[in-house]
């Protein structure tokens, strides 16, 4: 049990330490990427609001095996598309607590692709 609490501490710490850096305005929000290994979701946030501005996720689009790249690409798309119509440009990149490769690199290439930059 005390490996697994470890673990825990861990991810939290590497989480925060993003969230430290990226924080999310009115004119910059935060695109936060979650993971699991079945679904990917992803929102954008204005922290100084505490609002969700768009999100969207493999669970919301219904997509039958949303934990592959190929899923987690068409959900980038989906939420650039979202992001282009609410007006946003930019935004912080959050990838939480997890490495900047996969499923993750192919959502924040998805959503750069679609014309929002960070």
């Amino acid at each position: 049990m005390d490996r697994l609490k470890r673990m825990a501490r861990k991810r939290e710490n590497r989480a925060f330490r993003v969230r430290r850096k990226v924080r999310g305005d009115a004119e910059r929000p935060r695109l936060s990427v979650h993971r699991t290994s079945k679904h990917i979701y992803a929102q954008i946030v204005d922290d100084l609001s505490g609002r969700t501005l768009v999100s969207a996720s493999s669970l919301q689009l219904k997509i039958e095996r949303g934990g592959n790249v190929a899923a987690a690409t068409t959900v980038g798309t989906a939420l650039g598309e979202k992001a282009k119509e609410a007006g946003i440009a930019a935004v912080g990149f959050d990838r939480g607590a997890f490495r900047y490769h996969g499923r993750v690199k192919a959502l924040a290439d998805a959503v750069r692709k679609v014309g929002i930059s960070f």
